[in-house]
């Protein structure tokens, strides 16, 4: 899954940097990156208009749809092959979206944010990602606790999945959300517990991609954090996540090549056979 964010308040500039360019259009900067992205190995495009950093204000909706409806269209028409993701928790945002080629909803609340969310999600054919956060963006890092963060994120996860699938949903992959109202060693732990999650009968999503839980460690920016990235997403990957939401997709492509074939049944094959 790739990442364009077209929101100036992005946490990683980078990724909205190619929207900014002077010499093109909002559009066309938007098209290079995706059809860039593709060319790498994207299986997703994920389009976010309103930033979800920590400490991030939210913006209006007219606003998040004047952002995003002209490069959403923009995106389906030249790219009519590739699944559209919409990073949104707003339920309004969600059908319009839907009405304008998306094919995915990747909902950062889990729709805490917009209890009109699961509706909309029961009334598409699209797909939702069903992530946790602990409060909102602006205090979701306030001292965020626990008393077993595996457990009680599990737990959120089947009391709201279950809730989606009484309402037909059944389209669901699930992200963790790291860094969204999660310590540096929360993080980790559900890392590390990753494969936990599949128990609940859906795909898991990994987001690690430049976050403060590598740069604190590494004690570097997200504009230095590539290598740490690619540690992390051969971790989740380790640990049973089937996607992979980054900013860079060539090293993501690379980190997947590499542990399909160090997992693959060649290699167990010739470890059998004492080669």
């Amino acid at each position: 899954m790739g990442v364009v964010n077209v929101s100036p308040d992005s946490f990683y500039i980078p990724a909205a940097a190619d929207v900014k360019t002077p010499q093109a259009s909002p559009t066309e900067a938007v098209l290079k990156r995706v059809g860039s992205m593709i060319a790498e190995g994207a299986m997703i495009i994920d389009i976010g208009a309103c930033s979800s950093r920590p400490g991030a204000k939210h913006i209006a909706v007219e606003e998040e749809l004047n952002r995003l409806l002209p490069l959403l269209n923009a995106t389906r028409e030249s790219f009519p092959g590739i699944i559209i993701s919409v990073d949104t928790f707003r339920a309004d945002v969600a059908l319009q979206a839907q009405e304008h080629g998306a094919d995915m909803i990747n909902d950062i609340s889990g729709g805490e944010l917009d209890n009109k969310m699961f509706e909309v999600m029961a009334n598409s054919q699209m797909g939702y990602v069903l992530m946790h956060m602990k409060g909102t963006p602006q205090n979701m890092q306030d001292d965020p606790s626990y008393s077993n963060v595996f457990e009680e994120v599990y737990a959120y996860f089947k009391q709201r999945v279950q809730q989606l699938e009484q309402m037909g949903v059944k389209n669901i992959i699930l992200d963790p959300g790291f860094g969204f109202g999660k310590t540096l060693e929360h993080n980790y732990i559900l890392l590390n517990r990753l494969a936990g999650f599949q128990e609940l009968g859906y795909p898991v999503l990994a987001g690690l991609s430049r976050k403060s839980m590598i740069n604190k460690v590494l004690e570097t920016k997200p504009e230095k954090a590539l290598n740490g990235t690619s540690v992390l997403n051969t971790i989740a990957l380790l640990n049973g996540a089937s996607i992979l939401r980054v900013h860079d997709v060539r090293e993501a492509v690379e980190a997947i090549k590499l542990v399909k074939y160090s997992c693959s049944e060649a290699v167990a094959t010739k470890e059998f056979q004492g080669h």
